[in-house]
Order: structure tokens, then sequence, then C-alpha cells
């Protein structure tokens, strides 16, 4: 296991270097429940997402929860998220919990209290967060994530096909939003070795980009897999970045279940195929 005390960026290096660059996502949606014969509900989301974490968390670098999947069941499912999390940790896995948060003020800081700081039961290794506020609304996320080694995840360059409107947009300043969120994670990870704990999610599938990707931090990676993200398309984006790069990948392999023995296969097929991207640098 990676020593809780060292800040994110080194933990998740750490965590990269000895189990290879893979994070895989834990997405309990109605459609796979269904696949694996489950019912939806909060009983199959349980059987669900602990059957998967228990096989996955211990072959990748982290796991990604998208919170919503358990939210929708109240109380429970969010119950489920906590065990989830727990069993992740136990297996030597970093959590990144999918929540995209983003608010100001008062209101910021609850959300950075909920998922940041260790006393809370739901606290994940790092979070994904919304910039659309203002990059300075997330102050109390990186400074709660700062205060306990913990990590964020900023939405830049995002696959949608709504996200150029506003993601290419040009600033007053001049640089794109992206480009401006980009260049705030690089000044807060400036100087930092092995590696920054704030990092930019960029999604696979986006076109050729000329912002620039060199954060000294963690590339969120998703859409690899069913969303049709390939490793030549991470090799494409993001070029002289690639030991930076979290590849995500979540139906590809949860598809693969509820055999164990499948969705090790799974796992260790994306594991492969990015592990082996990295070598041919």
């Amino acid at each position: 296991m990676t020593d809780a005390c060292q800040p994110f960026g080194a933990r998740l290096r750490a965590a990269m270097d000895g189990r290879g660059p893979l994070c895989a996502g834990i997405d309990p949606h109605a459609a796979l429940l269904d696949a694996w014969g489950l019912t939806d509900s909060v009983n199959g989301l349980e059987k669900f997402a602990l059957s998967a974490t228990e096989v996955l968390a211990p072959l990748v670098a982290a796991v990604k929860p998208q919170s919503a999947f358990f939210e929708r069941f109240g109380s429970r499912g969010i119950a489920v998220l906590e065990q989830v999390i727990a069993t992740a940790r136990e297996a030597g896995a970093l959590v990144v919990l999918d929540v995209k948060r983003g608010d100001i003020g008062s209101t910021a800081q609850a959300y950075a209290d909920a998922y940041l700081d260790p006393r809370s039961p739901i606290a994940a290794d790092a979070i994904t967060a919304a910039p659309y506020l203002g990059f300075g609304s997330l102050d109390p996320m990186i400074a709660t994530a700062r205060e306990h080694g913990a990590g964020v995840f900023v939405l830049a360059l995002t696959s949608n096909p709504e996200a150029p409107a506003f993601q290419h947009a040009r600033t007053t300043a001049g640089p794109s939003v992206a480009g401006t969120v980009l260049a705030e994670l690089a000044r807060l990870n400036r100087d930092v070795a092995p590696m920054g704990s704030f990092g930019a999610v960029v999604g696979a599938t986006i076109e050729d980009t000329d912002e620039d990707l060199s954060i000294n931090g963690p590339l969120l990676v998703p859409g690899i897999g069913a969303q049709g993200g390939t490793a030549d398309d991470v090799r494409r984006i993001f070029g002289g970045v690639l030991d930076q790069v979290l590849p995500s990948s979540s139906r590809e392999i949860l598809s693969a279940g509820p055999d164990a023995g499948a969705l090790h296969d799974a796992v260790g097929r994306s594991a492969d195929a990015f592990a082996a991207l990295r070598s041919a640098r």
C-alpha cells in the first residue's frame, strides 16, 4: 500500500509505476445491473459494486466510483459507496470519486469536507470538480486537498459534444477556458516532484488539441473502451505527457462480469494495452 501521509500526486505516481496506469470505473447503472442478472435495487447495487471492486481494486492504480449511480438509491446507496471506498483502499487502490462538484464559498467547503476530509465516511483520495463558476471557486477544495494530502481532477477538455461551446470559448484575457484551467493547474503543480496532486480531466475522444497538457499533474482520461477511446487515441492526444495519463475504463471492463475470471481478464487486457503504450515511448 502507498503511504497515506504522502501527497496524492506522489501516491498516484507510485501506484501507476507499480501497478500500471489504469483506472477502473465502478459505474453501477441500471443496464449493467441487468446485464449481470441483478435487480435495479440496493441489493443489486451492493452485489454489483462490491463484486467489481473486490476483483478490480487489487489490479489497478485507482478505481473511480461514479457517485450518481449510488446517490440514486438514497442513504442506502451512499452506504454501499462507503463500502466500495473502504474495500478499494484495503486492496491498495486509490479512490477517485467522480462527483464533478462545483460551487462557491461555504458550499464548496462543505463539498470538500464531505469528500476530502478523512473524518468523513465518504472521503476519497481525490475527486472530480467543475470549474465553471470560475477557477477560484475551487479554492476551498484545493485548500482542503492540500491539508489532507488529497487530489482534485478539474474538468478541462471533455468529450461530450456540447463541451467545445464552453471549453473552447475565449476568455477576455485571450486564452480559451480550457487553456485557463490547464494553466491554473500547472501553477498549482509547479516545482512539485514526482507529480502534482491537481489534475485535469481530458477525454480520450477529443479532437487533436493545441492546448498545453504539460501541467506536471495527472491527466484523468475517461472514454476508454465502450465510449470509443483507444490506446492509439491516447498516444495521439497526449504525446509527450503519456507518463501523466491515468486512462479510465468503465463499461468495457464491467460488461465482462459478473464472472470474476472474465473481469480479471478484461482489466488485464486494458492494463496491458496502456502499459505497452508507455513502454513504447
